[in-house]
């Protein structure tokens, strides 16, 4: 049976400062979910980058002294390496929003929204959050500052700008909401974004001078004004498969739009909580206007916070980088956090101490005592398995080609939800078992009294432990593969696969 191509996405964090560990945790939640839509059956395109233009990049590289262009060129440096640092997948598809066919794109879409009448010009004067790159209303403010970034001063903005009409699509919104339920992950902040939704929707600005803010991609047949940042930027979901370009006759790269954003049973956009209004309606608001079809799923992440609930900022000194993480502890050990030690949707406190507990209590002492055990029974005793003949009895019968005895097709559906801590919780209740059957059975010594017995018991272990390297294979890849290929080689670990720290 032909699967249908599957989409899923990061958002696209600025270029402003290092990469953060909100971010590494949204990226390698996506790419846990393309890993397994994968092994499954499906084609799949994996889509992150990086959002270049806006008045924050500008600012940062004015404080530096530095061309605009070579500031983010880079910056983007640090983010083209967290395919690497994060162990993400070798397929990845990177887009910037300085590429050349993302500008041409963007201007495209302009020209859409404003042929079908979604786009005028006026005079207007608001508070603007740098921090957030949106315009701020009163009520949105706690002691002068937005509460997402209190630190961040305001800027007052009166200008002519041209704005999107986004009055205009209430009823379309809430009726895409009802119509499809699951349309925002999890169900309570699909509640939120219904009720910003049915309080009613105020146009909002989608330019800026560009005498005052130059560093943005030109309004179409107006070089007076640039596009704001967040107009642009939501562009790239569609420009990075190929859009408009194959909606044009001739064209090499003709069908990619259409079979990844438009036949796909997918379109999945990972995103922050701070990002609810922008994904889940602005954007879908924009290709409505447009004429293009809506994403299908926008999966809202929660905040990693510091301690005592307050988000992570480098004004409070309370931040946390992925990459020192992973130079001491290794690259699946923040993917073992990412994936089971954090709230799939709520807020996370994250503290090193919390990260090294989690570390030595369920992979030092979990997983890679586990393996040393075995492996070590194993080769002691020469009792090893054959893993071309394994098949797990509580799952179905294996297609031909199938990577272990592990039905994906299962695995993905336990997914549907996007609860990667749940199936987690499913691997370590498995590592816990095999701990609890040599406890409870001793092979080590029943070998020596009985080899019969003893080898059956050693076997079992070993076909678990096969089992468990499978299902590892999406969420720890690094581990997984050294896990296999240590039992296939009939090899023990030269040192341990998790050091004790």
């Amino acid at each position: 049976m032909n699967k249908k191509p599957f989409y899923i996405t990061t958002t696209l964090p600025y270029v402003n400062t290092e990469p953060h560990i909100g971010f590494a945790m949204e990226i390698i939640r996506a790419d846990i979910i393309a890993r397994v839509k994968k092994l499954a059956g499906h084609e799949v395109f994996f889509n992150t980058g990086t959002d270049e233009h806006g008045v924050k990049i500008y600012q940062k590289a004015f404080h530096f002294n530095e061309d605009t262009q070579a500031f983010v060129d880079r910056y983007v440096i640090k983010f083209r390496e967290l395919k690497d640092v994060l162990g993400l997948s070798d397929d990845i598809h990177f887009i910037r929003t300085t590429d050349r066919h993302h500008t041409k794109a963007a201007q495209e879409f302009w020209r859409r929204c404003d042929a079908n009448g979604f786009i005028y010009k006026k005079l207007y004067k608001t508070k603007y959050c740098p921090g957030c790159e949106l315009e701020i209303t009163d009520t949105e403010l706690e002691n002068g500052h937005c509460f997402i970034h209190p630190t961040t001063e305001l800027i007052l903005i009166d200008e002519e700008n041209y704005f999107f009409r986004f009055s205009a699509f209430q009823k379309q919104l809430l009726d895409l909401y009802l119509e499809n339920p699951l349309f925002v992950i999890p169900d309570f902040r699909l509640n939120e974004i219904k009720v910003f939704v049915g309080r009613g929707l105020e146009d909002f600005s989608i330019s800026r001078l560009a005498t005052k803010m130059p560093w943005g991609i030109p309004v179409p047949n107006d070089s007076a004004h640039v596009m704001y940042v967040w107009f642009d930027a939501l562009i790239n979901y569609v420009s990075t498969v190929g859009w408009p370009d194959d909606e044009i006759a001739g064209k090499k790269s003709a069908g990619a739009f259409k079979k990844w954003w438009v036949e796909t049973g997918g379109v999945v956009q990972y995103c922050g909580k701070d990002n609810l209004r922008q994904q889940s309606a602005m954007w879908q608001a924009m290709l409505m206007a447009a004429g293009l079809p809506p994403s299908h799923t926008i999966v809202i992440n929660g905040f990693i916070t510091g301690e005592g609930g307050l988000k992570m900022s480098k004004s409070l000194g309370n931040t946390v980088d992925p990459v020192e993480i992973v130079k001491e502890y290794g690259t699946d050990a923040l993917r073992y956090y990412v994936a089971r030690g954090l709230s799939p949707f709520g807020d996370s406190p994250f503290t090193m101490e919390k990260f090294k507990e989690g570390y030595n209590a369920h992979l030092a002492n979990g997983i890679g005592n586990l393996t040393s055990r075995i492996l070590k029974m194993a080769e002691t005793n020469e009792v090893w398995i054959d893993t071309g003949k394994i098949q797990d009895s509580r799952s179905k019968i294996q297609e031909k080609n199938t990577k272990g005895p592990v039905d994906w097709v299962e695995f993905d559906k336990k997914l549907a939800g996007f609860e990667i801590n749940k199936v987690c919780d499913e691997i370590w209740e498995r590592i816990m078992k095999s701990d609890k059957y040599i406890a409870e059975n001793a092979p080590f010594k029943l070998i020596k009294e009985n080899r019969v017995k003893g080898e059956k018991a050693v076997k079992y272990l070993l076909e678990e432990l096969w089992l468990i390297a499978n299902l590892l294979t999406p969420i720890l890849p690094n581990t997984s593969e050294t896990i296999k290929k240590l039992i296939i080689d009939k090899k023990t670990p030269v040192q341990p696969l998790f050091a004790r720290k």
